[in-house]
This record gives structure tokens, C-alpha cells and sequence, in this order.
């Protein structure tokens, strides 16, 4: 048979994209059963606000409306009106969980509070504007440091405060080693708030299906798993009464992996009125109800010594919230952890505050904290670069985890309680293979050239290790048809990233090496136990999972080959969709034949086997999580007169441990870094001081474009992880993680006689300018000031 080697590491065409490519995917939209209604939902137009009565009465009255709900029509549907926390945790001090419906109070513009269901979407948004709400704003929160002064106003009115959460890292004597330090750099760092905007936005259909008693949920989710759980709970319906599927999802980066009240309004809406129910997400609700992420403050201070060493690093983390608790502290928890994860940092403290905004809800996007972590580090590491005189180079290798103390132990704990464990890799490594490929050493020859020809540019460098593969597990089952086809079932979630081309491969490698013959099944909660797509974890995850399993029916398919063929099994190779005797290539029996065989017959003994038929389903537990790291290098042209920021060339060298598929590797960062372009210069989620939103249309939320991608090139390096059979990691996020700390890091570079140290992600044209001109002005004001020594000086010499 073709060896595992020859598809692992193979460039192979993603089974997925014909299908795509030439417009027969089934995305949520694209699913019209008959007889189905359309829903449109009430949302909030205050951030803050009390209501006593919702007036539906204008909105039912409307030609083709069906049926308008408030919370109270939905009462007696719902178990209960309130979204549980996905992940729980002993540091919350308040209880903050979203309302399926708001019922008396609004906490954000875009709040649902009702839903209008008719005939049609267009008149299902005309019967939104009908209806009469009779609100009484109050004060609202807009900025989460404004959130925690003292007789503020409050997020909610039945609620004290607004400090929703305490946590922090301690280990080491963070103490200690700022007393003894030599070098010791302080940086404080925002990094803005912004959204996910995959392709594709959110979307549900419901259908009470009258055959088989079941009510059918379609969602354009990352966890139908999740959400199943969700529906049996708030619906009381028992797992065999509802069946969750998720269709062709274009793109989720994180806010899909969480419930969301449009889900439960539209299954609840479904089984009252006994007909499908359908809602697509339009462009400006996403703008206005889809989790966002990224409101960070950091103070933090680094200790070095002598020979820049690092000895310590202390601080505090300001995460705003948004309105409610929606998935838990996984993402201020994410940053705090990953801060030191690249670096050999003795002694480590971080102080974490999480405080309510009246703004969108916060869930993981992309990096799920770890993008921030990394700017503030790679951040503090070029101050400390500039305060020891080394190069930002130089600081970084000295600093570096080795290859010779991998696996590397962290005194750090996952939010689940077991332990960091950097599994693999040579960071030093990667990071010179990063700076040969961009030409580090020759750049100052071409600073200087275009320095001369009166342009600005620089470069940056930035390391990150990204958590990838989170467990415990996800079930893969492989079985092989009547027909000879060989079809795998998942619980991972496919979500554009190539996931049923990785499994395919995986899968392939032990039966046959022909991935045309495998059908691939993803995000189903039908059957399979699992969690779905998040954090980088498919591969890890559902691949080890596929991997065992197609272990185990190779296994079977080779013993009931050996017992039709009357041949031992080491002499029987699986070629194609064939087991054949070694050397007699004629003497074969096809997968067809020996799956019917397995399926035994009446009065018959099996052929060779315990268990009948070709299929195995294994749930491969890895709790530990998988490692990849990487170094990225920016080089930047910035107009000094306008803060026009070009980004000319990036190169980033990765190790995401042994790659299935190295195009689907470059695909998922290539993304990454497009993701990360826009978090360092374009995107922005900006809020009046009302809380109102500002930019709800991508004419004000600039989102990267091919005309802004720069030139990138991408290094590749495999350091097996031991923490699983296929030594692999996950890549998922990686490319974003890096990107705003390497650009800012080459911005600074450009405008290195200026003095200039970027704190904030994403920076502007426009605060660039005005950094540039006070920058400008402290220099002229410096030079006046010591002019008249000089001219003093020269006068005397000159007599």
C-alpha cells in the first residue's frame, strides 16, 4: 500500500473546494424548505436603557406577519429565559448571563428583545420598525476603566458594580527579581476592540419535522454539539427529540462557537407555530450582536539583568467584558497565560481585572487573547532592546526557550487545571531562519538608501507560541460501505479551513492512499460525542482520533482479506481500494467485496473477525495541549507627513509540528495574517460616549483587502509533538498572533529618530501623524533648548 508518508506532507487538492467553487455549497441561506417563515429580530437602539411594555399589536396587525414574541410569548416555551455561561468559573463575582430575550432592561445597542416572524424577511423587517417600545435610557458604560471608578453608573441596574471578575498568575518572586534587576522597561498598551466579519454570518433554520416527531435545527455554527445541549435544555426536549445539524459555514474565527438567543428564538418560534423558521444574520446586525473581542489595557514591567537577560515580569491586565458573560474568562485567561510562553521568564505576576461595558458581548476571534499577549510582550522587549543597547534580535535569542529544554515545563496552569508544557520546537531556530529569509542583516544597507531617496521605512521582528489541539477529545468514526466507500464521521466542524481534506489524508494514509474513495462528514451532533471547531483543534483532535480508527478498521479489513484469501496478513497490501497478495497483484479482493463479507450472513460464521463489519469510532483523550511557534518580520514604508503606514514585505517562519497538508498550512496563515494586518492598522469597533456604535458598515470598519496584503513569505519547520501518534499542531490562529507586534516593531524602526515606541493596536494614519508631529516638536524644543550652549561653545573658540 502507498506508505503514510506519501500523503502526509502532501500538497493534495482539497476535496472540499469543487463544490464550492462552483456554487453548489449549502450554506444556511441556501436551505429553503417549504412553507418557511422568515424571522427578523427588535433589537435595542440604547446601550442602556429600562422598558415596561413591548407593543407588538402595529407589528401583527401587518399583512403577512404570522406571529410577533416578546419575552413574556415565550415564557411558557422556554425553561428559561437566560444563555448559561459556557465555561463557568469560581472567579466570577457577579452573575451577568445574556436573556434570550431582554425582559425589562437593555445592556448594549443591539440587544434582541423581540422577533417578528412573517411570510417573508423583507416584511418581517418592515414589522420590526412597527412595533412600540417604551424606553427609559440610563446611563451607559462605554469604557471599561471608566467602569470600575467608584459611584459610577452600572452596566445593569440590579447589579453593585461592574468588576465581574478577579484573577491572576503568580510564580516565581516577581519581587525579588525587579530588586535585583539591571534593566527594568515599564509599557502601557490598549489594544481596540474589533469583530470576526467571516463571509458568512450567523444563521439558524428550524423544522418541526411531522414524520419523525423531531425538530430539526440547522445553524451555521462551530459547536452544534454546544448547541444541541443548549436547545434540549431550554426546550425540555430529550436528545432523541431534536436533531442539530450544521450546513457549509463560510468562515467562523470564533464568535460561532457560542449559543446565541437568535438560535433559541428561532427553535422555540419553529415548534409554537409548527412550521420552519428561518434567520440569516444581515451585515449591520453582525456589526451589532455578534460577539467582538479585543478591549485589553495592559501596565506591565519587565526586569532584566546585566547582560538583558530577563529575571521577571509583573503587572496588571484591564479586559472589558462587554454586557454579559458569555463563554467565560478564556480570553483575559488566554492572554495572561501565553504572555511569557516564548520566553524564559523566571519570575512572573499579572494581575487581572475583568470589568461589564454596555457594549457587545466579548468571545474568543482568532487567538482568543493570545494576539494581545503577544503585542505587549514582543513590545516590551523592543523597550528593553533600546534600555540594554542590544538588538532586538540579539534580546529575543538570549531570551528564547531551547530546543534542549523541550519538552518545557511552565509554572502555569491551563483553566482546566493541568499543566503548560511547551511540547516541541527550536524557537531560536525558527526565529533565524525568519530573519535569513527576510535579509535582517542586509536591511540597514537599504534603510539607508532610502533614507536617502527621502523615504522611511523599517523592520520588526515578533515570536509567538500559539496553544493549539484543546482537548479532551473528538470522536471520529471510519467506516467502510457495501460499496467499497470508506466514510468518516466527526464531530469537528468545518468552517472553510480544509478539515475534510486533513481527515481525508489522515484516513487515506492507512487505507489505500486514495482520497478520492473517502466521504468526510463534519459537524453533525447526531451520534458522535465531541465539542467541535475551536482553538486550533481539529487536526489535533479529530485527526488523532481518525488516525486510531482508521488503524483499527485496516486492522479488519486486512483480517478478513487473510481469511477469504486463505493468505497470511503480512503478505496482503491495500492498494487503491484493493487488498492484494504481495507479488501476485492479480489475487485481490476489493473493499466492496470484503466489507460485505464483514457484514456476515444469516447462520454463518464472521470471516476472521470478532465483530461484524468494517467500522471503528475512537475518542482519543489528550488533555495536554500542543505548542506551535513562530517568527514573523515586517518591513514597513511610513509617510512622515501623512502617517500613511505601507506594509512591503512579510515573512514568517513557523513550526506547527508535522503538517498533513502544507498548502492548507499556508492557506490557514495566510489568513492569519490577514486577520493580523487588520488588528495592527485597520480594524476598529468604535463606541460614542453614549455607547452608541459608530462604525456599523465596512465604509467606517476598514477591513483588510488583496490591495493591502503585502508580499508574504512563509517558512515552514516540523518539530513533531509528542502528544499524540501523528505529531501534529494546530495552525489555526497562528498567523494572527505575531502580526500587530512585528508591524508596530517596524514602525517604530522607521521612525527611529524620532524616539517614537507605538503603545496601541490597531494605530492609525491619523495618530500616527500626530505622534510623528509631537515627536517632532520635543525634538525642535530639545534642540532650542541646548542651542544656545553650542553657539556659546563655538563663539569662545572661535576668539
Amino acid at each position: 500500500m502507498p506508505s503514510e508518508a506519501s500523503l502526509f506532507g502532501r500538497p493534495v487538492h482539497r476535496i472540499e473546494d469543487r463544490t464550492l467553487v462552483v456554487g453548489r455549497g449549502r450554506y444556511l441561506d441556501d436551505l429553503q424548505p417549504e412553507r418557511c417563515l422568515a424571522a427578523a429580530f427588535v433589537r435595542s437602539s440604547h446601550a442602556h436603557a429600562l422598558f415596561t411594555k413591548v407593543d407588538l399589536n402595529a407589528a401583527l396587525a401587518m399583512p403577512g406577519v404570522v406571529a410577533a414574541l416578546s419575552s413574556a410569548e415565550l415564557r411558557e416555551r422556554l425553561a428559561s429565559n437566560s444563555l448559561a455561561t459556557g465555561l463557568p468559573s469560581a472567579s466570577f463575582h457577579l452573575q451577568a448571563d445574556r436573556p434570550i430575550l431582554a425582559d425589562g432592561e437593555v445592556a448594549y445597542v443591539g440587544e434582541p428583545i423581540a422577533v417578528i416572524i412573517a411570510r417573508s424577511r423583507s416584511i418581517a423587517e418592515d414589522a420590526v420598525e412597527a412595533v412600540a417600545i417604551d424606553f427609559k435610557p440610563l446611563p451607559a458604560v462605554v469604557d471599561c476603566r471608566q467602569a470600575l471608578e467608584p459611584g459610577g453608573p452600572t452596566v445593569h441596574s440590579r447589579l453593585p458594580h461592574n468588576r465581574i471578575a478577579d484573577f491572576g498568575f503568580a510564580y516565581g518572586d516577581a519581587s525579588a527579581a525587579f530588586a535585583a534587576a539591571h534593566y527594568r522597561v515599564r509599557g502601557r498598551y490598549a489594544v481596540h476592540r474589533g469583530g470576526s466579519h467571516s463571509m458568512e454570518g450567523r444563521g439558524v433554520l428550524a423544522i418541526p419535522n411531522l414524520l419523525n416527531g423531531k425538530l430539526e435545527v440547522w445553524s451555521s455554527t462551530q459547536t452544534p454539539q454546544a448547541l444541541k445541549q443548549m436547545l434540549c435544555d431550554l426546550l425540555t426536549l430529550g436528545e432523541d427529540e431534536i436533531a442539530v445539524y450544521t450546513p457549509d459555514v463560510g468562515g467562523g474565527f470564533g464568535p460561532k462557537l457560542v449559543t446565541y438567543p437568535e438560535e433559541i428564538v428561532v427553535a422555540a418560534s419553529a415548534l409554537l407555530l409548527r412550521l420552519p423558521v428561518k434567520w440569516v444574520e444581515d451585515r449591520r446586525e453582525h456589526f451589532v450582536s455578534t460577539t467582538q473581542e479585543r478591549d485589553q489595557h495592559w501596565d506591565v514591567e519587565l526586569a532584566l539583568d546585566a547582560e538583558a537577560r530577563i529575571l521577571g515580569i509583573r503587572g496588571q491586565l484591564l479586559h472589558d467584558h462587554g454586557a454579559y458573560n458569555v463563554r467565560g474568562l478564556n480570553v483575559p485567561y488566554g492572554s495572561g497565560v501565553s504572555l511569557p510562553l516564548a520566553y524564559n521568564v523566571p519570575a512572573y505576576r499579572l494581575d487581572v481585572v475583568v470589568a461589564l461595558t454596555n457594549k457587545v458581548p466579548v468571545t474568543p476571534i482568532r487567538g482568543a487573547g493570545q494576539p494581545q499577549a503577544a503585542f505587549v510582550m514582543e513590545r516590551l522587549l523592543d523597550r528593553a532592546a533600546a534600555a540594554s543597547g542590544l538588538g532586538r534580535d540579539e534580546i529575543r535569542l538570549r531570551n528564547l526557550v531551547r530546543a534542549d529544554q523541550m519538552p518545557c515545563q511552565k509554572p502555569l496552569k491551563l483553566r482546566g487545571g493541568t499543566n503548560v508544557i511547551l511540547d516541541s520546537g527550536d524557537y531560536p531556530t525558527t526565529q533565524k531562519k525568519a530573519m535569513a529569509q527576510a535579509d535582517w542583516a542586509g536591511f540597514p544597507a537599504r534603510q539607508m538608501t532610502a533614507r536617502r531617496q527621502g523615504r522611511r521605512i523599517g523592520i520588526g521582528l515578533a515570536n509567538y507560541v500559539e496553544g493549539t489541539g484543546r482537548g479532551p477529545y473528538e470522536t471520529a468514526t471510519v467506516r467502510i460501505t457495501r460499496s467499497g466507500q470508506i466514510v468518516v464521521t466527526t464531530g469537528a466542524s468545518a468552517m472553510g479551513q480544509g478539515t475534510a481534506t486533513m481527515i481525508a489524508q489522515i484516513v487515506g494514509a492507512q487505507l489505500g492512499g486514495d482520497i478520492s474513495k473517502i466521504a468526510v462528514r463534519t459537524g453533525s451532533a447526531e451520534g458522535p460525542l465531541g465539542f467541535g471547531g475551536f482553538n486550533s483543534r481539529q487536526t489535533v483532535t479529530a485527526g488523532a482520533s481518525a488516525h486510531a480508527s482508521a488503524v483499527a478498521v485496516r486492522a479488519k479489513l486486512l483480517k478478513v482479506a487473510s481469511h477469504l484469501m486463505e493468505a497470511d496478513e503480512a503478505d496482503l497490501d491495500i492498494v487503491g481500494d484493493n487488498v492484494v497478495l504481495r507479488g501476485v497483484p492479480e489475487l485481490k479482493r476489493t473493499f466492496a467485496e470484503l466489507a460485505r463479507a464483514a457484514a456476515g450472513l444469516p447462520g454463518f460464521g464472521l470471516p476472521g473477525i470478532d465483530s461484524p463489519g468494517l467500522e471503528a469510532s475512537e475518542k482519543v483523550i489528550i488533555n495536554d495541549m500542543t505548542y506551535s511557534n513562530g517568527s514573523a518580520l515586517a518591513e514597513v514604508e511610513v509617510d512622515e507627513a501623512t502617517g500613511h503606514i505601507r506594509v512591503l514585505r512579510f515573512t514568517i517562519a513557523h513550526d506547527c509540528g508535522r503538517m498533513v497538508n502544507p498548502v492548507t498550512v499556508d492557506g490557514q496563515l495566510m489568513g492569519g495574517i490577514a486577520h493580523g494586518l487588520g488588528n495592527a492598522l485597520f480594524e476598529q469597533m468604535i463606541y460614542d460616549d453614549m455607547a452608541q456604535p459608530m462604525t456599523t458598515t465596512f465604509a467606517d470598519y476598514l477591513l483588510v483587502s488583496a490591495a493591502e496584503m503585502p508580499p508574504v513569505d512563509i517558512q515552514h519547520q516540523e518539530s513533531p509533538s509528542p502528544m499524540n501518534a501523528l505529531g501534529v499542531k494546530g495552525v489555526g490562529e497562528s498567523g494572527v498572533i505575531p502580526v500587530a507586534g512585528a508591524i508596530m516593531s517596524a514602525i517604530d524602526d522607521a521612525l527611529s529618530d524620532l524616539d517614537i515606541h507605538i503603545d496601541r493596536a490597531p494605530i492609525s494614519p491619523q495618530a500616527l501623524a500626530q505622534l510623528i508631529k509631537e515627536a517632532r516638536a520635543k525634538r525642535d524644543h530639545s534642540r532650542e533648548c541646548v542651542a544656545p550652549r553650542w553657539s556659546s561653545v563655538g563663539a569662545k573658540g572661535m576668539q
